[in-house]
């Protein structure tokens, strides 16, 4: 939850949480390592075989000291959404607007939340959040 000096931090632009997410594969062991014996290290065979797809979702303020991450089995606009109302309705309750600076993918928009959410909640949940335009990664490396 968000104290009274949280959420005015959360409007200075050097203290905007941030949010990202990646999909990582799953592996699993092909053949059970042997334990160590006298003389000799443990064995370990690094075959692996695939074992699905996950999707991280990572929101980070460090100004805060503070960041949460979540495991899905997907990475679509409804991940995206529930992940956006879990912030603000758990982890920033008390703060009047969250300004999240987040890259440009295609789920990152207002649609995802009305795709997730019936209107009036998905209107609720938007309203929360300020999320400014920036350029592409590109351009910013020629402004450093």
């Amino acid at each position: 939850m968000c104290s009274k000096s949280m959420r005015a931090s959360l409007i200075r632009p050097a203290r905007w949480p941030c949010l990202d997410e990646c999909p990582k594969q799953l592996t699993r062991e092909v053949r059970t390592p042997r334990p160590a014996a006298p003389g000799q290290l443990a064995r370990e065979d690094y075959e692996d075989e695939r074992n699905g797809v996950a999707a991280i979702f990572c929101a980070v303020a460090p100004h805060l000291g503070w960041r949460q991450m979540e495991e899905r089995a997907s990475r679509t606009r409804r991940d995206y959404a529930a992940f956006l109302r879990s912030l603000a309705d758990e982890h920033f309750p008390n703060a009047e607007r969250i300004v999240l600076v987040q890259d440009n993918l295609n789920t990152h928009s207002p649609a995802s939340l009305y795709e997730a959410f019936p209107p009036a909640e998905a209107a609720r949940i938007k309203a929360r959040f300020f999320v400014p335009l920036y350029p592409q990664t590109r351009e910013l490396d020629e402004h450093r």
